[in-house]
């Protein structure tokens, strides 16, 4: 049994073929600098209308049977972000690059899918390509929206 905090600082350990950092909820910058690029945020404040498609009543959804495992299930965003828009033409060679990190991230994930143990299930994730604003830079990047199921 372990604890959404386990969780969380299990999915910043993923090792991810060629993102520079990867930042737990408790050491994510305010802003990055192209030196901490590509880097991924675990972000597990984000609401689920920040996502392209909403999934409704999902969010922290308790279920507890007297006999049987009791679950919470959580949604959790981990963000990479890639390069800022704003680098002109060479923002367009962000693209391609984000397509081989979108690859190289389930491959990490696919070899440990319950992140050592920490959910009962493996993650369910939504993948979400597009911009995002970090630190008020607009970037390229990806969302990965997690569904997890932790026993409680």
């Amino acid at each position: 049994m372990a604890s959404f905090r386990t969780a969380l600082s299990n999915l910043a350990a993923l090792a991810v073929s060629g993102v520079a950092h990867n930042y737990d909820v408790d050491a994510t910058p305010d802003t990055l600098s192209r030196a901490q690029l590509p880097a991924l945020l675990v972000l597990p404040g984000e609401t689920q209308d920040d996502t392209l498609f909403p999934a409704r009543g999902e969010c922290f959804r308790a279920l507890a049977f007297s006999n049987g495992a009791k679950v919470v299930s959580y949604h959790v965003t981990h963000l990479l972000l890639v390069g800022p828009v704003s680098a002109g033409r060479g923002s367009r060679s962000a693209l391609p690059h984000l397509a081989d990190l979108i690859d190289a991230y389930f491959t990490a994930l696919g070899a440990n899918p319950t992140l050592s143990g920490a959910l009962l299930e493996p993650a369910r994730v939504n993948v979400e390509p597009g911009t995002f604003t970090h630190g008020g830079v607009v970037y390229h990047g990806c969302a990965f929206r997690h569904l997890w199921v932790v026993q409680v």
